[in-house]
């Protein structure tokens, strides 16, 4: 009788072991939605771990930048192994709870079905069945990551895209002041038209793609000073400035950026668990910026001759309004990343202190 519960709770956890191992390829490689899996979160965060220990002693960015070029594509790679070897323990557990003795041989047989080697397998039919099921798992698995690559690929080559161009228009690293300081000298600041709406589809594919293909947002930049994360920080600032400083007409399209940016940054907050305040406003909750690096910008547009609106203290809380939205998750998903120095962004961000796929919902994940 106590053989017979053993076999079948031995039979259960590894029917357990491969739900959980099926149900993290589902969330990860199929579900079109942002759905956080614990055993890949598990698997990323023990990377991670070993990529730290790798950076010590590395002093430079440049250095850290290069070793964190392998982090995301390193556990991307491993996936498969987790998946198939976790597969493996289950079907393990299976069979030796359906008679095939030792354990040694159960290994065997659950290792040979699940590479569809074929040189081991059992005596009787539930053997044969767990075999067949074993092997299409196997299969399927491969077949998913295969297919899962090129999509995770294309979404990385669209994002850097625009990353890239905006190094024309706001420099390396981008700055919200480089961005108006040479649109108002080469063409004036309606050559900005066309940005509103060209980085507000961008961060909408960005909140899709950075939420459901989650490994992503650790993808670096093919060059070390850029950035997604430095990139989205200036076209925001760009929109709060220009909503809020310069004396222009106002432009509904600005601020339809604005929000789809800092809408963007927020999903993949919540993703890893950012800790914000949603209904955040000034005076009531600060931002990182001060009035003194504010009053300096607004000095340097004024002597670049860009039209400023007049009432300075005004356009002081009116841009603290805006930026307050993303303030908080700017700065987080620059300390996550390990984003490269970049002003008003990552020159400012907390020290990376825990990777935040650790940290409960609702705590802070940098300090």
């Amino acid at each position: 009788m106590i053989f017979a519960t053993v076999n079948v709770g031995l039979f259960l956890l590894g029917l357990y072991i491969v739900y959980i191992t099926l149900l993290s390829a589902i969330r990860t490689l199929v579900l079109p939605r942002s759905a956080p899996d614990g055993l890949v979160r598990f698997l990323f965060t023990s990377v991670r771990r070993l990529f730290e220990i790798r950076m010590r002693g590395v002093g430079d960015f440049r250095g850290r930048d290069r070793i964190l070029a392998y982090y995301a594509p390193v556990g991307l790679f491993l996936l498969l192994p987790l998946w198939l070897t976790t597969t493996l323990v289950g079907f393990m557990l299976m069979n030796w709870a359906t008679g095939i003795r030792p354990w040694s041989e159960a290994f065997t047989v659950s290792g040979s079905s699940l590479l569809t080697l074929g040189f081991a397998k059992g005596d009787v039919l539930i053997h044969t069945v767990l075999a067949f099921v074993e092997a299409t798992i196997g299969l399927m698995l491969v077949a998913l990551l295969i297919a899962y690559l090129p999509t995770m690929y294309n979404a990385f080559s669209k994002r850097e895209q625009a990353v890239t161009l905006l190094e024309t228009r706001g420099g390396s690293p981008p700055s919200a002041w480089e961005i108006i300081s040479r649109a108002h000298r080469i063409a004036g600041l309606e050559m900005l038209d066309d940005f509103w709406s060209t980085w507000e589809n961008w961060f909408a594919e960005l909140a899709e793609s950075h939420t459901s293909l989650a490994p992503l947002v650790f993808f670096r930049s093919p060059k070390a000073d850029q950035s997604w994360v430095t990139a989205s920080g200036a076209a925001l600032d760009t929109a709060a400035l220009y909503l809020s400083t310069l004396d222009m007409p106002w432009k509904p399209e600005a601020a339809l950026c604005l929000r789809s940016g800092y809408l963007a940054l927020r999903q993949i907050a919540d993703f890893f668990r950012v800790s914000y305040n949603p209904d955040a406003a000034y005076p009531d909750d600060p931002i990182s910026i001060n009035q003194a690096e504010y009053d300096a910008l607004y000095d340097q547009f004024l002597q670049l001759g860009v039209p400023l609106k007049a009432d300075r203290e005004q356009a002081w809380h009116d841009f603290a309004g805006w930026r307050v939205n993303y303030d908080a998750v700017l700065l987080a998903l620059c300390t996550i990343t390990m984003a490269p120095k970049a002003p008003w962004s990552s020159d400012r961000a907390p020290r990376y202190s825990i990777l935040p796929s650790m940290a409960r919902q609702g705590n802070r994940v940098a300090e």
